[in-house]
């Protein structure tokens, strides 16, 4: 358990982008076999956004950057560090954030990719709250983007249904009175690392023809396995999260899970005791946008004028490795 100590750092501004380019259940249906219900059913999702062909994480990433800058009355040059959550870079090297941190202009800015599965955004965030919090650094750029189409299946009914293409951003800065991360932590499961993998490509298996036959260069998932673990692991580790921080779930007014499945979702805030109507879901619009979900979900939220002083929120998200982790923010 980390408690940030220090100077106070607030979220001062949040943005998103995703594709015009909508993929319905109903589209799914005549690709694959599968139905409209059978993915409401067992997912929550009904829609999802999808890049044009060539549109590249990076890009989707400045776009949802730019408008977090905007809504924090902050320009390229007061940025200090920007950190893209991703598991689909367009490149291993370069990265991802070196590239947006170039088309932005952030002169004065360094810049890394953080890629812990679909908890890569629940990572950044905590990772750039400390650094600020610490003094490293005064002003961040933290963007969750993915553009997943291309690594997806499209004729695997078990995974073409879930992801989403898009990319949400937040602005860290010190606080000037409202709003400041209480705590985080964050952990993993490595001996579950098998349970959600993209193993082609790289030095375990170096692009070949047979990796391509073979199908390795497309997300797999053990969705039993990983239902099973998420069930098992998260709504104990979210209860301790929120007892260590002097809180019970009940005085979490707003929680912003990972938009991976709302039967996972409610289930957790189930046996967590959490009231439904303090749980934001959006995933029926978008489905799973990995390392985004959370950052889209926030910006939705504030766009909808529900942000309001006072409040606890707390995020937390699951993904490959098996990483998983919670931040607790104050408005």
């Amino acid at each position: 358990m980390a408690f940030f100590k220090g100077v106070p750092v607030a979220i001062s501004g949040t943005g998103m982008y995703v594709p015009d380019r909508v993929l319905t259940n109903e589209d799914l249906s005549r690709m694959v076999d599968t139905s409209d219900e059978w993915i409401r059913e067992r997912t929550g999702i009904r829609r999802r956004h999808i890049a044009e062909a060539g549109e590249l994480t990076s890009e989707v990433a400045l776009k949802a950057g730019r408008a977090a800058l905007e809504a924090a009355g902050l320009v390229p040059s007061e940025i200090d560090m920007v950190m893209v959550a991703t598991n689909s870079p367009d490149t291993l090297f370069p990265g991802v954030a070196p590239k947006v941190q170039g088309m932005l202009g952030a002169g004065r800015a360094g810049a890394f990719d953080v890629q812990s599965g679909c908890t890569s955004g629940v990572y950044s965030m905590a990772l750039a709250a400390a650094g600020i919090a610490s003094g490293i650094w005064r002003n961040v750029l933290v963007i969750g983007a993915e553009v997943l189409s291309p690594i997806v299946d499209w004729t695997d009914r078990n995974t073409c249904v879930l992801f989403g293409d898009g990319a949400g951003a937040v602005v860290l800065s010190p606080s000037c009175g409202n709003g400041r991360f209480l705590s985080a932590e964050l952990r993993s499961d490595g001996t579950k690392h098998d349970q959600i993998t993209f193993p082609g490509g790289l030095v375990e298996n170096p692009a070949s023809h047979e990796t391509v036959e073979q199908k390795k260069h497309y997300v797999t998932m053990k969705g039993n396995d990983v239902f099973k673990f998420v069930n098992r692991v998260i709504p104990p580790f979210l209860r301790e999260l929120c007892e260590d921080s002097g809180l019970s779930p009940e005085e979490i007014d707003w929680w912003f899970f990972h938009q991976a499945n709302q039967r996972i979702i409610e289930r957790a805030a189930e046996r967590l005791g959490i009231a439904s109507e303090k749980v934001f879901i959006n995933l029926d619009e978008y489905g799973n946008t990995s390392a985004a979900s959370v950052f889209i979900a926030l910006s939705e939220f504030v766009k909808q004028g529900r942000l309001l002083p006072g409040q606890r929120l707390l995020f937390t998200a699951f993904g490959a490795g098996m990483t998983y982790g919670g931040v607790i923010y104050e408005t």
